[in-house]
């Protein structure tokens, strides 16, 4: 059986995937759009460090990038608000 938590990590995992191919190739979206996507309701919030993890592995299977201010970061360096997009 599968952990929850393990569930979770995908379903956000997935979750960025679908939404990034459902916008224009340079589109960005923010993890807070991931983590709405698997809980609706206002059980959102406590997903949103679960969704900027799900964003670095992303990162580290070269799927995605994470930027802040339109350019490209360093996971490990980013700070405050983040968008995730295709990697280009």
């Amino acid at each position: 059986m599968t952990d929850p938590g393990q569930q979770t990590d995908q379903r956000l995992e997935q979750a960025i995937l679908e939404l990034l191919d459902g916008r224009a190739p340079t589109a960005t979206i923010c993890p807070s759009d991931a983590a709405r996507a698997v809980h609706a309701g206002d059980g959102w919030r406590a997903l949103m460090e679960p969704a900027r993890r799900a964003a670095r592995r992303l990162v580290e299977a070269g799927e995605v990038e994470i930027t802040q201010g339109g350019r490209p970061v360093e996971p490990a360096e980013a700070r405050g608000p983040i968008r995730i997009r295709r990697v280009r």
